[in-house]
């Protein structure tokens, strides 16, 4: 069993910064894929950015050239930093662990409010 948990949300205003962690617990033995999703009310679960057990990073276009994935696997930690944010962007941020299970967190509310 593998515990992802996210922290670092919070409220912000448009234009600013925040930084998302996702740190993995449990019976870590490989260093997998990670992604980061966002879920906004009544909207479909919407993927963000993946980064692979090298470190290459892919993004979608909504975020491309705002946001930036990056991971620590001596903590086993994913990161997700948030730049220009915008309303549109409010939203419960997850991460998941690609592997033979994958494995979701719970998420962490990002609001974006002037």
């Amino acid at each position: 069993q593998v515990q992802l948990v996210e922290s670092g949300g919070g409220l912000v205003q448009p234009g600013g910064s925040l930084r998302l962690s996702c740190t993995a617990s449990g019976n870590i033995t490989t260093i997998n894929a990670m992604a980061w999703y966002r879920q906004a009310p009544g909207k479909q679960r919407e993927l963000l950015a993946t980064i692979s057990s090298t470190g290459n990073a892919n993004y979608a276009g909504s975020v491309k050239g705002r946001f930036t994935i990056s991971r620590d696997d001596a903590k086993n930690t994913v990161y997700l930093q948030m730049d220009g944010l915008k309303l549109e962007d409010t939203a419960v941020y997850i991460c998941r662990r690609f592997g033979a299970i994958d494995y979701w967190g719970q998420g962490t509310q990002v609001t974006v409010s002037s």
